[in-house]
């Protein structure tokens, strides 16, 4: 019921209806709730201690928490963030010095498709893109402790951007629970040391604190101290880590939204990293809270409400307006709920729709992150869902799946909004074929001979060197249509002297340069070009550059001259980038430097469970980026077939109820390692496991 008018009600008016709901609903199912039938068999509750498909799921209880229960869940391992955080800043780990956008995901209660750590089935699954656009990420739930899934922390590291789990206490029960924690400062400080330690393991950056209750006046010394203690062992355990503090509960003890940073709420401000306002704020709210904060003006995100209940502006397509407000004032804005695209079905489509919202932001607000920044760099432009997926131009599966940790570097690509003035659109499309995963952009529409046109990929922020760097990239085709990449450098003593480099697409040398030699400052041809059976074109240049930066990539759209057509149909694939320093791929360590071993073996008719976990003998971590997971079916000696399974972020993987075809006498689980530049192990040389049939 709560949600029908979660658009138009404010925070307050919730907890009163939520109350008045409960107060009503919950005597009434206790005296005519259905009695079971003996003979129902109800779906087992989930016991994280029980080998399953891995999940990432929340803590909703104290007592979970102080006894580290989590730790001893099988799910565990498989919820470790396997990307580091990409550094930035002056010191490589703080916030930029400038205003800020802060964005909280709030989705149907959260941990819905996202849950599924190695995968999940649904290619239409919500994810976010525009990580270019924002520099703290929270993921927020209802549960006591929201741990963000680690799909979320690894595509938001992969972008600079930081992640936060979200400590809530609401409702009447919530009250309950903070009387507990905060029975004294020795209980409160370890719980906050709980906290961290669960931010340390998993791999993720801070925390929110969402006190929405009213606390007794003699619990505030102890709140105070929480959320110092809480501030103070995370920065000593993950440099350049946040605590912040939402708007809710004041130093006067009431559940009292403030909108603004004021007296009532900056003693808590004052010993973290920053505080969430609430977002039914006024015009000059932002001003007066930038007076309160002085010089940490950035430390205070105003809040804005997508969904728009009571927020300034409006909301949804008009949260443009409060942004505009937020950024004038120089102070930091927090987005609360972005998936109200995604949730209420905005037309014509949610990718359309999505992209046209973040634009909104982007006008307003400006890019915050840049990449390439650092080599190697690799993106097959991966949203972290698909219907299909490759490994080297090789489609493997054809099977629709999500999978968030599967995201690679996104293009940063322009949202026009006006298709029709357009004469070739740029999208990523799920459906089109693709080189790496699951992800291309395709460029589709019109051109004519002698004429091209440039589209915004990466606007980036890459020192270059005294030594070539190597660029390749994957084309697939149709007809005269070609892909170069437009280099846009900068001279890092004059930064008003540019130049414009094309690393033009193979084909006729005099051709290329008499059309494109008046129009860049230099035309490089591919200095290597491959071919593969799937009809993917993979071309590598090299450039010199130095004493300059790249800031800006940008696919170049043309076709070849021929007097053979006449069509001016433009159609052609982007499948990958890669930026290297060395023309060679990586080495990865022989399968003899491997131990694999299988645990939690379960054979049933015709099936197996089981969970493979692998290390380097030399106890080193390997730090590859993934790990492709495949079985081969032996009969004997011989191979039967051969299959992809999945894609693992850590050293293990879980395959759950595998058929195995009747004759099979071993299953043999190969695990191919897969670098940061986005080259593969060989097959033949990866790691593997032999597993002997059950009755074989």
């Amino acid at each position: 019921m709560l949600n029908l008018f979660r658009t138009y009600i404010n925070r307050r008016t919730l907890i009163s209806v939520r109350n008045f709901y409960n107060s009503i609903i919950d005597p009434i199912f206790s005296v005519f709730s259905p009695k079971m039938n003996p003979n129902d068999s109800p779906e087992p509750e989930f016991d994280p201690r029980v080998p399953s498909v891995p999940v990432s799921y929340p803590i909703k209880t104290l007592e979970d928490l102080k006894l580290r229960t989590y730790f001893d869940s099988f799910h565990f391992q498989f919820n470790k963030a396997s990307v580091p955080l990409r550094r930035s800043g002056v010191d490589g780990v703080s916030l930029p010095n400038r205003p800020r956008i802060m964005v909280c995901h709030d989705m149907a209660g959260g941990y819905t498709d996202d849950k599924w750590v190695q995968a999940g089935s649904n290619a239409d699954a919500y994810s976010i893109w525009h990580w270019y656009l924002m520099d703290v990420f929270i993921y927020f739930s209802h549960s006591l402790v929201t741990l963000p899934p680690p799909g979320w922390v690894n595509a938001a590291h992969k972008h600079g951007v930081k992640v936060l789990g979200t400590f809530i206490v609401e409702w009447d029960e919530g009250k309950l629970i903070a009387d507990q924690f905060l029975a004294s400062t020795t209980v409160a400080d370890m719980y906050a040391e709980r906290l961290s330690e669960l931010a340390v393991a998993l791999g993720f950056d801070g925390w929110l604190i969402n006190m929405e209750v009213s606390l007794d006046i003699e619990k505030i010394p102890i709140m105070k101290e929480f959320v110092s203690h809480l501030t103070q062992v995370m920065h000593s355990s993950v440099p350049g880590s946040l605590v912040i503090w939402y708007d809710s509960v004041t130093t006067e003890g009431q559940l009292n939204w403030q909108n603004q940073l004021n007296n009532y709420n900056k003693p808590f401000f004052d010993i973290c990293d920053g505080i969430f306002t609430n977002y039914s704020w006024t015009e000059d709210y932002p001003k007066l809270s930038a007076a309160v904060a002085g010089d940490r003006k950035f430390d205070v995100y105003m809040g804005i409400d997508v969904f728009g209940r009571g927020t300034y502006g409006g909301g949804q397509w008009t949260a443009n307006v409060a942004l505009d407000v937020i950024k004038k004032d120089d102070v930091s804005a927090a987005i609360f709920a972005p998936g109200w695209v995604y949730e209420t079905k905005q037309p014509p489509d949610f990718q359309t729709a999505q992209n046209r919202w973040w634009s909104l932001v982007e006008k307003s607000w400006g890019i915050t992150q840049s990449y390439p920044k650092v080599l190697p760099f690799y993106s097959n432009f991966d949203r972290g869902n698909s219907y299909h997926f490759s490994i080297d131009g090789k489609s493997v599966s054809d099977a629709p799946w999500n999978n968030l940790s599967n995201q690679s570097f996104q293009p940063v690509l322009e949202f026009s909004g006006d298709t029709t003035t357009e004469t070739i659109q740029a999208s990523v499309d799920l459906k089109e074929a693709s080189y790496s995963g699951g992800g291309n952009i395709t460029f589709k529409g019109a051109l004519e001979d002698g004429a091209y046109l440039k589209k915004r990929i990466f606007q980036g922020e890459l020192h270059m060197g005294d030594s070539p760097v190597y660029f390749t990239y994957s084309v697939k085709s149709d007809g005269s249509s070609m892909i170069g990449l437009s280099l846009e450098f900068t001279n890092t003593i004059n930064m008003e002297n540019r130049t414009s480099v094309l690393l033009a697409s193979s084909g006729d040398t005099l051709l290329t340069m008499n059309q494109f030699s008046s129009k860049f400052d230099s035309v490089i041809m591919p200095r290597h070009v491959k071919k593969t059976s799937s009809g993917w074109v993979i071309q590598e240049s090299s450039v010199t550059m130095v004493g300059s930066t790249l800031t800006n990539i940008h696919a170049v759209c043309y076709k070849t001259q021929s007097k053979l057509t006449s069509s001016s149909e433009y159609y052609s694939i982007l499948g990958h980038i890669s930026i290297k320093s060395s023309p060679q791929n990586m080495s990865f360590p022989p399968a003899s430097e491997w131990n694999v071993k299988s645990q939690n073996v379960n054979w049933k008719s015709g099936s197996v469970s089981l969970k493979i976990q692998w290390t380097l003998n030399s106890g080193v971590s390997p730090g590859f980026s993934k790990y492709n997971v495949y079985v081969e079916n032996e009969e004997g000696k011989l191979v039967k077939s051969s299959n992809f399974l999945g894609v693992a972020s850590v050293e293990a993987f879980y395959i759950s109820d595998l058929l195995v075809p009747p004759g099979i006498s071993s299953l043999k689980f190969i695990i191919q390692a897969c670098g940061s530049g986005g080259a593969s192990q060989e097959l033949v040389d990866s790691p593997f496991l032999r597993l002997q049939v059950e009755g074989s």
